[in-house]
């Protein structure tokens, strides 16, 4: 798979396919603390994030496949076995495609485009240090919406209706440092067309309503529990003091909106007031 972390697509033995990243990925441990910790509190908000899981992949099945090795700038090393972070994909990748791009006019057939907003609520309390990641997919549609005989790309014939994964939590927490460097344009997504469906900030009210009433020390400890020891180097105090920070970053929230609404690239155009 593309990215930094050199992740794999691999079929797990529930027959689905996962985008599994390794503890030795050249990025660090920390990023599979990062994406099963920021995958799972963001979908206690209500947003749209793959199922994730824990995955344990065999040293004979690493010696057996050659594929599944980093690559650094001089030589390959095999991925390491143990416990991996696994992100699910969306279906069978033989039969379906993901984009990672959709050109403004398609962005209007997203059914929960409005969800943007949402996660600029996480990314910002979790301090995403990348932009905004996601994937889109075509929604099946139901046998009703489809026309007789009707001609593909005709009027005829029903518009494909898309679907958003809020993918890669990553570099939340700033990575592997797990600081909170906080800057207005971080988190957001590259393009403004996905945040011009808010008007100003009780646009982002139902998420902030869900980071304070479902985001408790109790939520944030349980959590933590399915971390495996080893993708924080067994450094428990580490990941206390990650989630303590975290816990009372939760009303900083609305002043980091302000602040990426004020910035030079003016994120969301229909602000009133």
């Amino acid at each position: 798979m593309r990215g930094g972390a050199q992740s794999h697509l691999m079929r797990c033995s529930d027959d689905n396919y996962y985008v599994v990243k390794f503890q030795n990925n050249p990025q660090h441990c920390r990023v599979l603390v990062n994406e099963m910790l920021g995958t799972r509190l963001a979908g206690r908000l209500g947003l749209p994030t793959a199922p994730v899981s824990v995955v344990e992949v065999s040293e004979e099945l690493i010696r057996l496949t050659a594929e599944l090795c980093v690559e650094t700038a001089r030589t390959r090393i095999p991925c390491a076995p143990g416990l991996q972070f696994a992100s699910r994909y969306p279906g069978d990748p033989r039969q379906m495609t993901l984009h990672d791009f959709l050109p403004d006019e398609k962005l209007l057939d997203v059914d929960n485009l409005h969800t943007f907003a949402g996660m600029l609520v996480f990314d910002k309390w979790a301090c995403n240090t990348n932009g905004r990641q996601t994937v889109f997919f075509e929604k099946q549609l139901p046998q009703e919406a489809i026309t007789p005989g009707a001609r593909p790309g005709t009027s005829e014939a029903a518009q494909p209706t898309y679907h958003t994964w809020m993918i890669d939590q990553g570099f939340c927490f700033n990575a592997r440092e797990w600081t909170f460097p906080d800057a207005p344009l971080r988190g957001l997504y590259a393009r403004n067309r996905v945040y011009e469906g808010v008007i100003g900030m009780e646009s982002f009210a139902p998420w902030l309503n869900a980071l304070e009433k479902q985001i408790s020390e109790r939520v944030l400890a349980e959590f933590a529990e399915e971390i495996p020891p080893e993708w924080y180097g067994d450094d428990y105090d580490a990941l206390v003091r990650l989630l303590e920070r975290l816990y009372r970053r939760r009303e900083r929230v609305p002043e980091l909106l302000l602040s990426a609404k004020n910035s030079n690239r003016v994120p969301f155009p229909f602000w009133r007031g």
